[in-house]
């Protein structure tokens, strides 16, 4: 939490995305025969599976384990996480009378998220959770498209041909945000980090004119709750000024941009998240400790760097590597 204040640290912090997750023997094992968004229902599999990775690398926060989409089935969406493919929505929204089926949610609607973090904060003791959402652009790709894309064809026509219904329908996702990272917190998380992981997809201007807004409403309206805002996107280089003006505490930055380059885009006064390439961590040991090494040393051209990866734990990662970089990113950095 230092860190991400920019205040000083006796060494630079170290967690994962995607760190709770399929690389873990343990996770696959109590995962069997549960399907995902099951998984996210049930506060004693979500508090077991969050508390993995912090008992095996000794990573300094736990990050809630649960899905972006968790919030749209809250809302009415007939959804399925498909294992190898992502989330699949059953009737993609893509008209207006779509965008009537999406309703807003309450704290309520996601108790068993609220009651999750109120479970991991009591094991937890003073090891920060970080919870998380995703941002309206990526909700709203994957409510358009049916499911994961790589043109994001059905998702630009929209945005394009349709704006005002675009406006609403990612108007309506940032209230549906607002209301799931409002009831993490309320429960007791530490910070909050606002995933747009396919905002790279878009140009700057077209990032400025339909996507800034929104996520700006979101980070906005949570700047008085009192815990640090990360906002990550991947493929966001030609953005990260943009991305930067959104209103987070701290900018999370994937693998394609130096940390240094990237504070003078972001601008010098806020911390930065990031930024080791995942696909480092299947060389040789002595070329993770480099590179390790040149992140941990361009981090240090911003006010704060909570180390990371600059997207998610790949599923084949070897777990002892995770704990070895820990080890690494503490010794090397300790002031």
């Amino acid at each position: 939490m230092r860190a991400c204040r920019g205040q000083d640290v006796p060494h630079t912090p170290v967690w994962f995305m995607r760190q709770a997750g399929r690389s873990l023997p343990e996770y696959r094992k109590i995962r069997a025969g549960v399907g995902m968004l099951e998984s996210c229902r049930r506060p004693d599999l979500v508090t077991e599976i969050t508390l993995q990775p912090v008992r095996r690398h000794n990573v300094d926060a736990a990050v809630l384990f649960s899905d972006i989409v968790v919030p749209l089935e809250a809302a009415g969406v007939d959804l399925d996480i498909v294992a190898g493919t992502g989330p699949v929505i059953a009737e993609p929204i893509r008209t207006a009378a779509g965008l009537d089926r999406l309703r807003p949610i309450t704290a309520d609607d996601v108790s068993f998220v609220a009651e999750s973090v109120r479970q991991l904060v009591g094991e937890l003791g003073g090891t920060p959770l970080i919870g998380f959402a995703g941002a309206p652009f990526t909700l709203a790709s994957y409510l358009i498209e049916g499911g994961p894309s790589r043109t994001y064809t059905r998702t630009k026509a929209m945005m394009y041909g349709e704006p005002e219904l675009w406006h609403a329908l990612l108007g309506r996702l940032a209230e549906i945000t607002l209301t799931f990272l409002r009831t993490q917190i309320d429960a007791g998380v530490s910070a909050v980090q606002l995933f747009d992981s396919w905002a790279g997809a878009l140009s700057e201007a077209d990032y400025r004119e339909f996507v800034l807004p929104h996520s700006a409403r979101v980070l906005g309206s949570l700047a008085g709750a009192g815990v640090p805002r990360i906002h990550f996107g991947v493929g966001t280089g030609v953005l990260l000024g943009a991305i930067g003006e959104a209103g987070a505490d701290v900018v999370g930055v994937d693998w394609r941009t130096p940390l240094d380059r990237a504070t003078t885009l972001i601008g010098p006064e806020r911390p930065v998240q990031g930024n080791l390439d995942p696909a480092v961590l299947f060389a040789p040991w002595e070329v993770v400790e480099r590179e390790a090494r040149r992140v941990l040393e361009q981090g240090r051209a911003a006010p704060g760097h909570v180390f990371n990866l600059g997207h998610g734990v790949l599923p084949d990662t070897n777990p002892d590597m995770l704990t070895r970089l820990v080890e690494l990113v503490h010794t090397a950095s300790a002031r």
